[in-house]
């Protein structure tokens, strides 16, 4: 497992979020999410200019949201999708490098780390950015960051 063992302080910024949302399992809304938010992403582009994408979590509530980050506010959103201000903050980060299908074992490690490591962590949402594009970098080189709201 390629993952960062040692979490780096970070500041997440507000950002601009289009997203999906879905409450249940995680390994059934997620994918569910993002097959909905790629079915409307075409229409997005047209009108607005998309920064990234990355997908927030609460494990409380099991709410998953899968999402891009706009450059703006949204113009012409297609029914489906959400909008809001993510207001961001401070967050412990950790980095793992492979495939999107190693990520439910990942997280669940970041999580233990996270633990193990007495994160003072805050209530909100967990993020997973994805760094890089899987359409054009090979499958074992994505970059996936695991990021903890923290105190």
């Amino acid at each position: 497992m390629n993952l960062t063992q040692e979490p780096e302080l970070v500041q997440w910024p507000e950002t601009h979020y289009v997203f999906v949302e879905k409450i249940g399992p995680f390994s059934q809304t997620a994918p569910q999410a993002w097959q909905e938010l790629h079915k409307h992403l075409p229409a997005v582009l047209e009108k607005n200019e998309i920064t990234s994408h990355f997908s927030l979590y609460d494990m409380n509530s099991k709410t998953y949201r899968a999402g891009v980050a706009l450059s703006a506010p949204p113009v012409e959103l297609p029914a489906g999708l959400a909008y809001e201000i993510f207001s961001g903050g401070k967050y412990s980060r950790l980095t793992y490098t492979g495939p999107y299908t190693g990520l439910p074992v990942v997280s669940g490690r970041a999580w233990e780390i996270a633990a193990e490591k007495q994160i003072p962590l805050r209530d909100g949402f967990a993020i997973e950015n994805y760094v890089n594009d899987p359409a054009t970098t090979p499958e074992e080189q994505l970059i996936t960051e695991i990021l903890f709201p923290t105190k």
